[in-house]
């Protein structure tokens, strides 16, 4: 019997490519799958966008975790229901097989992360392979030190919500992927997918930097990677 997927995204004033994203999602579930979204109190058509769709497998939260993405993404996750979880964003599509390939690879993981191409704000390829501009690898040390995974690419098995759940309450310093990626590298058996299986929109508005080089201080980098150690070691 085919697992439970549910798909986390987090919106916020996504009315420009919102339909387009779900459209790519919607195709590839099954009618006990759904998708669970987190409103960030969206001041354009997003929501109208979204409900005018008519799909009884999409769910509508509002996000009263606290403003911001990562909080957004920690209340879609805190409302899903299903056997797996993938998580979204509001701007990229989806490539046809993403679902059945995820699903597949975690028969034998608890977390799976694809590849992604990276494109322009019109999907037109722009960086090509995330994992090979980045040089993507796995591993603990590698991701505590500097993360190249994309939340967007994540899809994880709900075992991991135990330790995952609920984020630390720093988003500044523990940003929701970075925070996933280091409980995941940390606890469980992580498998790269050397497919990509989104089209990364990179465009003006976005909400994350997607893997691009930080403009922190060295300062603020190690109170990250100190704060988040200290909030992995408190899950054992």
């Amino acid at each position: 019997m085919r697992k439970k997927i549910s798909v986390c995204m987090a919106t916020y004033n996504g009315e420009k490519y919102i339909k387009e994203q779900l459209d790519s999602i919607l195709s590839q579930l099954h009618e006990e799958d759904e998708i669970i979204i987190s409103d960030d109190h969206s001041s354009d058509n997003t929501l109208e966008i979204i409900k005018a769709l008519n799909d009884i497998r999409i769910k509508i939260f509002v996000n009263e975790l606290g403003k911001g993405y990562s909080k957004n993404f920690e209340n879609s996750i805190a409302h899903s229901s299903g056997d797996v979880v993938f998580l979204s964003d509001q701007d990229d599509v989806w490539m046809p097989n993403k679902v059945q390939t995820m699903i597949e690879e975690l028969e034998s993981a608890d977390v799976v992360i694809s590849d992604a191409l990276i494109t322009d704000e019109d999907l037109r390829v722009t960086l090509g392979s995330h994992f090979k501009l980045h040089g993507t690898r796995n591993g603990f040390l590698n991701n505590w030190l500097k993360t190249r995974y994309i939340g967007a690419c994540m899809a994880f098995n709900k075992n991991i919500l135990k330790k995952i759940m609920p984020f630390p309450n720093n988003p500044k310093l523990c940003a929701h992927d970075y925070w996933i990626a280091n409980v995941s590298e940390f606890y469980y058996n992580v498998k790269l997918v050397d497919q990509p299986l989104i089209k990364y929109r990179r465009h003006g508005s976005n909400a994350s930097t997607g893997g691009e080089k930080s403009k922190n201080s060295l300062y603020h980098k190690l109170k990250v990677r100190i704060y988040t150690f200290a909030k992995l070691l408190s899950r054992i």
